[in-house]
């Protein structure tokens, strides 16, 4: 199964990458609904998260668990909301979205509009706190 997460994996497309290990990763969505908007996915391709095993699936939101509260520290936020939708692109991912009200996380709403400059400057910002906060 290809997709556009597989390419990024494998460095075919490149990515705003706020953090990385040897089984997941993590990038700004370049189609946000806010500054710092995140996608999680594990390297492994998979279609649909509940199809991953248990011990995986665990690791993933520990991983992703990291990222938000990295996220928290340097976006102003409320919380960090979670989706899991699982429809525009066949392999497991966790949407991660800065919140400051439940209408923050409407996938339907116009999305946010960002320079590659700022992507950069969010993305190295979350990836120097994903250590400190994890």
């Amino acid at each position: 199964m290809s997709s556009i997460f597989s390419k990024i994996i494998a460095g075919e497309i490149p990515a705003y990458k706020v953090a990385e290990n040897d089984r997941f990763l993590a990038f700004l969505d370049v189609n946000p609904l806010c500054k710092g908007h995140t996608l999680v996915i594990p390297k492994q391709p998979v279609d649909w998260l509940f199809d991953m095993n248990d011990q995986d699936l665990a690791d993933l939101n520990v991983f992703a668990k990291h990222v938000a509260k990295a996220i928290k520290a340097c976006i102003p936020c409320v919380k960090v909301g979670v989706a899991v939708i699982g429809l525009e692109v066949p392999h497991a991912h966790i949407h991660l979205v800065p919140l400051n009200d439940v209408a923050d996380l409407n996938f339907k709403a116009p999305r946010a509009q960002f320079t590659p400059e700022e992507f950069k400057a969010t993305a190295e910002a979350i990836a120097l706190l994903v250590g400190v906060n994890g």
